[in-house]
């Protein structure tokens, strides 16, 4: 089962990029950020016509996720638990039945936080805080999950080509990297790191100032597997390529192989 998280920053705008990769990757389960688009208005006709079933979270204008699927959905669910007035789409769950067992998938568009300190910044660690009691949750199910998404966490210094350039960033801020220790501590593997160590390995480069040219990177976009789905990985990606192709997202896929 190959798991993908890719934050495609305008599904309308990034409908062919997204098509294109999709025909290319083969992905059986694709967890989508920033997808912008109430649910009415994803063109979910396309991605059914490739032969994936899809679910939404949307919400006007911005955040928004969605998960594609080539198998059925069971259980969707939307929404992270903890906080009823919370109005912002940003969490996606359901269950995948795979070809030789069920994963529970979750899709996740973690809080950027910026400015910090500021009303962001506590919005940002108090859904760290719900992450943490969900992912508990999970974890007591002792079911493989994958939580996938952009964390907006940059987890360590080599995680950035400047990483004295984002020191004040909520980004980088020792609370945010703490509440993601907390979370992955819990008894989660970070995937990518579980198999590729060392720096020079991103996962966004911004629009501006040349990122992409001069690889000045971040890494933020995690698939976090509990110890029944690390106990399947036989793969994890990066694709980096997908940055310098035509009208790209600032964000590239990042995948895992499950033995599931």
């Amino acid at each position: 089962m190959k798991v993908a998280t890719f934050n495609i920053n305008g599904i309308k705008a990034r409908i062919e990029v997204l098509r294109r990769w999709l025909e290319k990757a083969q992905p059986d389960v694709v967890v989508l950020q920033e997808i912008k688009s109430v649910d009415e208005g994803f063109p979910r006709e396309l991605f059914e016509e490739m032969g994936f079933h899809v679910e939404t979270h949307g919400q006007k204008g911005f955040n928004g996720v969605a998960i594609l699927s080539r198998v059925a959905l069971e259980d969707v669910t939307r929404g992270l638990p903890g906080d009823a007035g919370d109005e912002q789409a940003r969490w996606i769950e359901a269950t995948v039945m795979g070809a030789k067992r069920a994963v529970r998938v979750c899709g996740l568009y973690l809080p950027n936080g910026n400015p910090a300190p500021g009303p962001k910044f506590d919005y940002k660690l108090a859904w760290m805080e719900r992450m943490e009691a969900r992912a508990r949750e999970l974890l007591a199910g002792e079911e493989p999950v994958v939580m996938a998404g952009d964390y907006n966490v940059i987890p360590m210094a080599e995680d950035a080509a400047k990483p004295e350039a984002w020191r004040e960033d909520a980004l980088f801020r020792p609370e945010s990297r703490a509440a993601f220790r907390r979370i992955v501590n819990l008894g989660f593997t970070e995937a990518f790191r579980a198999r590729v160590q060392g720096s020079g390995h991103y996962s966004f480069w911004d629009f501006q100032a040349g990122a992409w040219e001069r690889n000045n990177g971040i890494r933020i976009d995690h698939l976090l597997l509990s110890p029944q789905a690390a106990d399947l990985l036989s793969d994890v990606v990066i694709d980096k390529e997908e940055r310098g192709r035509e009208k790209p997202s600032d964000h590239v896929p990042v995948w895992v192989e499950l033995d599931a």
